[in-house]
């Protein structure tokens, strides 16, 4: 039980490192920087110029302040793939699946993924995480062969630490061999 709970505690810091990596060093934050530096300085006052002051006095009346409509972006959420039982080959099903999820990625290209592998209870523990890493790499795989930026793409495998229906028998383990993903934005 100790092993399973080092092996759950070092998988969510893996987690954790990858959504940093999405998050902190994104492509374009030091020029997003720069112009927001830019920016504050072309707003910053300027000391008025005394030969214009007569003229400032009889300035236009300002419009008054508009706000931008705030758009709020919708969670998006894509159905988990499942596998066979001891494989990580990509069904039929799970490649429709995994076209759905590209093109919903082509069309939002700010969305990051993170592919969970997940296994059913059978079989050692380092077993499972390790066929947990390869259902989530061929998942991965077929993401970057379709076209999505493989920076956009991060990995993470439970093994079977997390099952989806925590049921013995043929029907809970069917649906916890499976890769699920998490978005952000």
């Amino acid at each position: 039980m100790q092993r399973r709970s080092i092996r759950l505690i070092s998988s969510l810091f893996a987690f954790l490192a990858i959504m940093l990596l999405f998050y902190g060093c994104g492509p374009g934050v030091k020029e997003q920087v720069e112009k927001d530096q830019r920016e504050e300085a072309a707003i910053e006052p300027q000391p008025p110029d005394e030969s214009n002051a007569e003229e400032e006095t009889q300035a236009e009346p300002l419009e008054p302040f508009e706000e931008e409509e705030v758009v709020e972006t919708e969670s998006i959420s894509f159905e988990d793939i499942n596998f066979d039982f001891d494989k990580y080959d990509l069904r039929y099903r799970s490649r429709e699946v995994l076209n759905q999820i590209a093109f919903t990625m082509f069309d939002n290209p700010r969305i990051t993924l993170v592919i969970e592998g997940h296994c059913d209870e059978r079989g050692s523990n380092e077993y499972n995480l390790a066929l947990g890493e390869r259902r989530a790499n061929a998942a991965r795989d077929y993401l970057i062969e379709m076209g999505v930026e493989p920076h956009r793409i991060g990995i993470l495998s439970f093994g079977e630490e997390m099952p989806l229906d925590p049921g013995h028998d043929e029907i809970a383990w069917a649906k916890n061999r499976r890769a699920h993903f998490v978005t952000s934005q």
